[in-house]
């Protein structure tokens, strides 16, 4: 499962994780405080915001190459780009900063940090553990030409997986990103499952928007999101060759966090690169 899913409400789990360790954190430091102490109630929430920043900024400086063209992307979260490592590092230096500055908050502060970081920690890991075990679904999509395709069909290979609709304004925007990413690594093969929608109104939207897409597929009643644990679009998932799910994306990719999923896979020697990514015959793509 990807996502928490509440009626309409859909949350990727590792943003719930996140909210849910700075909500512990909270609690235990109140707890605390009501012992002797002050309340760092507000302190956590700065310290939160602070490690966030942290972690935006240590992303776009990794991954400066794909920003340095377009600069207003930078305050683009919607990417959903950033590094833990800094963030824990500046989150950390800041409540040892702030605890020497008040004595009266050290105890509270330092409990209600190492909680909601051990919690974080844990629970991270262990969704990673989860998603890693997971294999490609065994279910059958179509094609542009009506015909039934196993997805276990395009096993064999580094697959990325795109779930996408029409009618969603992320998946709209970071379509010329796998677009370009599927010219550019022909060693990967990318399938984009539409969801629930007619072939029409998709083929419509590809040639209106002069995208030049293959192997575009057609999730009808949404199978794969179902089976995948994701009802939130768009969804990005990663598979290796047997099948193994190494990585998802929740929400708009663009270059810099496509870049780094994409180090789920081994970069091609450039003495090999040009060789083409195994398909599947004609029939089986949106574009022939």
């Amino acid at each position: 499962m990807l996502t928490f899913t509440l009626g309409t409400f859909a949350i990727a789990l590792n943003h719930l994780l996140l909210i849910s360790a700075l909500a512990l954190a909270t609690f235990v430091g109140w707890r605390v405080a009501k012992r002797g102490g002050e309340n760092p109630e507000s302190v956590l929430f700065s310290l939160f915001l602070l490690g966030m920043l942290a972690a935006r900024v240590g992303f776009v400086i990794a991954y400066w190459a794909q920003y340095r063209n377009d600069p207003w992307q930078i305050i683009d979260l919607r990417d959903g780009g950033f590094l833990a490592w800094p963030g824990v590092v500046v989150l950390l230096l800041a409540a040892v900063y702030r605890g020497w500055r008040r004595p009266g908050m050290r105890r509270p502060l330092g409990f209600g940090v190492v909680s909601g970081l051990a919690f974080w920690l844990l629970a991270t890991f262990s969704l990673s553990i989860y998603e890693q075990g997971t294999r490609l679904p065994q279910i059958t999509l179509r094609n542009a030409a009506g015909q039934t395709i196993p997805l276990s069909d395009y096993q064999g290979g580094p697959l990325v997986i795109n779930l996408w609709a029409t009618w969603c304004p992320p998946c709209r925007r970071e379509m010329p990103v796998l677009e370009n990413a599927q010219q550019q690594r022909p060693d990967l093969t990318f399938l984009f499952v539409n969801q629930s929608e007619s072939m029409q109104s998709v083929a419509t939207f590809l040639e209106t928007q002069g995208l030049s897409l293959t192997n575009v597929l057609f999730d009808g009643s949404g199978r794969l999101s179902q089976a995948v644990g994701s009802m939130a679009l768009p969804t990005t998932l990663f598979y290796s060759p047997d099948g193994y799910l190494l990585g998802s994306h929740l929400g708009e990719l663009s270059e810099a966090s496509l870049a780094r999923a994409l180090e789920n896979f081994d970069t091609p020697n450039p003495a090999t690169s040009a060789t083409p990514s195994r398909k599947l015959p004609c029939s089986a793509s949106a574009t022939c």
